[in-house]
């Protein structure tokens, strides 16, 4: 059996093949690690971009609950400032009501009284001879004056009416009457006496007024 004839090995030839073998691998590798850090950056901006988008949920959430509690913080706010100043309208009415109550205080007793004094002035127009009746309207009178003088120490005080214009507000007409001595809308008698406590009519005086 003849033996298989060997080619003669040529050198240049192996290095070349083993040059071209050691840069397909290289570039091979290098392909792989490109892959593998593409993959890997790929992975790292995905990661980020997962982490930036959860970050702005969070904050989106951290922004939702600010604008909640300011808007609690404002209604609160409100509510607290509504009560205050319904908390200062009641003191203000209280102090009005006690201060009404303290400058008034004496109307209910002073109205009842009225009457009397009508009495006591209807009586000391009396005219008579009488020592004994004259004695007694000057005890009347005295009494009369007391009255008047506790009266103008709580306030209460007559309202002036004979030749003053007619006031609706502290004048009842109950008669008009043709008078040349008056001008028009004058009183010119006074039926009745009226009455203020303080700044507040208890009672108008009924007069006759001049047309």
């Amino acid at each position: 059996m003849m033996e298989k004839e060997q080619k003669p090995v040529n050198k240049d030839e192996e290095k070349l093949e083993d040059e071209t073998k050691t840069s397909v691998t290289k570039e091979t590798v290098e392909t792989v690690l490109e892959e593998e850090n593409s993959a890997a950056d790929q992975a790292s901006d995905e990661k980020e971009e997962e982490q930036q988008q959860s970050l702005e949920e969070q904050l989106n959430l951290a922004n939702n609950k600010i604008n909640e509690l300011e808007q609690k913080l404002e209604e609160s706010e409100n509510r607290y400032l509504r009560l205050q100043a319904d908390l200062e309208n009641y003191r203000r009415r209280v102090k009005l009501d006690l201060e009404a109550s303290e400058k008034y205080r004496a109307q209910s007793l002073i109205s009842d009284i009225l009457p009397v004094i009508d009495n006591f002035e209807r009586a000391l127009q009396t005219k008579t001879d009488n020592k004994e009746v004259n004695s007694i309207l000057k005890g009347v009178e005295m009494v009369y004056k007391g009255l008047l003088e506790a009266l103008k120490k709580e306030g209460a005080l007559p309202i002036e009416a004979v030749g003053k214009d007619f006031d609706p507000h502290f004048h009842q007409a109950v008669m008009q009457v043709n008078e040349e001595n008056y001008a028009s809308n004058i009183v010119v008698e006074e039926l009745q006496k009226g009455y203020v406590l303080k700044d507040r009519v208890l009672r108008p005086s009924m007069v006759k007024v001049n047309e």
